[in-house]
């Protein structure tokens, strides 16, 4: 081992393992942090990763958590009777890294109004749409109607405007509180 770390390697290939010194804890809720005994310090952050962790579920079966009279955590293992200040879920830690904002577009050409408006409700919302008797605007009414809202078709022509409603309408039979329309 010493011939490895002179070499600059280390002597295992987990990059979870924690630097000499080193020791990982709990804290009552679930949280991971690391605690550095050399320079008596801790932090959230795994000191070789940099990712925070957190312990996901509950408690294996038989297993209990207490405190002791100075307030640390200590668990119970009460099928083999012993107990330890290491927590068991220890194990089966998550990564509790915040996803950042991508700047990635989410949605290309090929995307439908309908793909867009997925899992949103527009009940109580006034939504005008332009151009709305034929292409791109008669899509997006058609979805906007279908996920609540009240939709305003602005067209120029008043007879394309009311077969674009017929459609919508008879598509839609039964998902759709009103359609009005206005002349411009």
């Amino acid at each position: 081992m010493a011939a490895l770390r002179y070499a600059g390697l280390d002597d295992t290939d987990s990059e979870d393992e924690l630097p000499l010194g080193w020791e990982q804890r709990t804290t009552k809720d679930g949280w991971v942090y690391y605690a550095n005994h050399t320079e008596e310090k801790t932090q959230w952050e795994h000191p070789k990763t940099g990712k925070r962790k957190r312990i996901a579920g509950d408690l294996p079966y038989g297993w209990e958590q207490e405190t002791d009279e100075n307030g640390q955590v200590y668990f119970v293992d009460h099928i083999n009777k012993r107990t330890t200040y290491l927590d068991p879920r220890l194990a089966f830690t998550v990564d509790d890294n915040p996803t950042k904002p991508t700047n990635r577009q989410r949605y290309d050409g090929s995307t439908t109004a309908m793909e867009i408006l997925q899992g949103r409700d527009f009940t109580g919302k006034v939504v005008v749409v332009t151009g709305a008797n034929s292409g791109i605007g008669f899509e997006t009414a058609k979805s906007f109607a279908l996920h609540g809202a009240h939709v305003i078709l602005a067209c120029r022509n008043m007879s394309r405007a009311n077969e674009a409603v017929s459609l919508i309408l008879g598509e839609w039979d039964g998902f759709l509180q009103e359609f009005q329309w206005v002349h411009l």
